[in-house]
């Protein structure tokens, strides 16, 4: 079964470095990754940009982008949004709109709870614009944050429930199905034509932690509960949040939690769908 990994990272981030080393068995490079993406037939793959930073006048952007200099043909990114950027000025604007031409830029990625901004804040309204205009999703951080510094009242998931009322003619994905709001999240993707979720982060760890999660029966559960509630398997996309798991186990915990009828929708055509520019795997 060919496979999308709608949601992951990799970048030159010494945090994402030190997390792949924490883990283990996972070797954080090109050439590790495509290893990876080889032994679970993933056809493509999508990273998730955290926005640029430590800007002023003179100074070029500094952002955790893709490892340039280590190119991978199906890789595909989502141009990540610093709202205090766009507060200063229109830089953050335009540069978004440049990463939105390049045929390997297919989404865009917001980081509440990371940063101290509803999604319905005004701020974020020429990038929905933006989004219409290049027809791409907006992925949205939801649930909790790895950092404790993170507010978790801007990353709730029913933060997006005005948001998608709004913008009818946007899509948006709630990453990581809002964990631990997974019910609210599914009420979400029921309620609105134009909200998806992802299951990228469920789980962070090696292939041991991985196991000791899926023979834990009340968390299984409360996803299952969600997935069930909702009854919409056509718009769960499959994503591991790489290098936080390795791929293997984690695409075989995720197929223990959906029905296997809904494997080929959950694991590529809804991607496909949601992120239409995407050509790998044809």
């Amino acid at each position: 079964m060919k496979i999308i990994d709608a949601h992951l990272h990799f970048s030159n981030s010494e945090g994402l470095k030190q997390t792949a080393q924490n883990i283990g068995q996972l070797e954080y490079s090109a050439a590790g990754l495509c290893r990876e993406f080889k032994k679970s037939d993933i056809v493509a793959g999508i990273v998730m940009s955290t926005p640029r930073r430590n800007t002023d006048e003179h100074s070029d952007y500094v952002k955790e982008r893709v490892i340039e200099d280590e190119k991978i043909d199906c890789l595909y990114t989502c141009v990540g949004v610093n709202p205090e950027e766009l507060i200063k000025s229109n830089r953050e604007l335009v540069y978004i709109e440049e990463e939105l031409r390049k045929d390997m830029t297919v989404g865009i990625k917001l980081y509440p709870g990371y940063t101290p901004f509803y999604v319905y804040d005004s701020i974020y309204e020429p990038v929905y614009d933006l989004a219409k205009k290049y027809r791409v999703p907006v992925a949205i951080h939801c649930g909790d944050t790895q950092s404790p510094l993170g507010i978790l009242k801007y990353s709730h998931p029913l933060n997006i429930d005005e948001l998608a009322v709004k913008h009818q003619d946007v899509t948006f994905i709630i990453c990581h199905m809002g964990v631990p709001w997974i019910m609210d999240a599914a009420q979400l993707i029921a309620k609105n034509h134009n909200v998806y979720a992802d299951v990228s982060g469920l789980i962070a760890g090696n292939e041991e932690q991985i196991s000791n999660i899926k023979n834990t029966r009340l968390y299984v559960e409360l996803i299952q509960q969600g997935l069930v509630y909702a009854n919409r398997y056509d718009k769960i996309l499959y994503g591991s949040d790489w290098p936080l798991v390795q791929m293997e186990p984690y695409i075989d915990f995720i197929k223990y939690l959906i029905p296997e009828e809904h494997h080929e929708n959950v694991f590529y055509n809804n991607a496909k769908k949601v992120f239409s520019k995407i050509k790998s795997g044809d």
